[in-house]
């Protein structure tokens, strides 16, 4: 499913009444615990959380016209996704989520390199989602983006 949108507030105008809720929380977990250095905007047609230009100016080695992902949230057809980059690059980041998220959701992680995909509206893991947000700054993404996924 595709949002065509300019800003964050009417992406979330645009989705059916059953997913608002649930994105809007979502955003404002992520606004709420990100640490500074992240931007939100619309990226890639989702909500996105960003490198900005101004503290990184390369951009994203696939157009360095975008600012570097970081995170996007995207209500799809069958559920909400949260991609999340670090959880890409980091093995250790991801053996910490794919540990902790049986402690928070009695039903089955279902998980692709970077996406989480919540088919369940109602079974988000909001404080998880918090504290993972909390567990890598823009510096640090910035120079794990550099190590592990940019090409020379």
């Amino acid at each position: 499913m595709t949002i065509e949108a300019k800003t964050p507030d009417e992406y979330l105008e645009k989705l059916p009444a059953d997913r608002q809720e649930a994105v809007s929380q979502l955003r404002e977990t992520i606004k709420g615990n990100l640490p500074s250095g992240f931007e939100e905007c619309i990226n890639y047609k989702m909500i996105g959380f960003v490198v900005p230009h101004s503290i990184y100016p390369g951009g994203y080695h696939c157009d360095p016209k975008l600012p570097l992902p970081f995170i996007n949230i995207a209500s799809q057809k069958n559920f909400i996704a949260l991609y999340h980059m670090g959880i890409y690059a980091n093995k250790n980041l991801l053996d910490w989520f794919v540990n902790e998220y049986p402690k928070h959701v009695n039903t089955k992680l279902d998980m692709g390199k970077s996406c989480i995909r919540f088919k369940n509206i109602n079974k988000i893991p909001f404080e998880l989602i918090a504290e993972l947000c909390q567990k890598m700054t823009s510096q640090e993404w910035i120079a794990l983006y550099e190590k592990n996924i940019k090409k020379s």
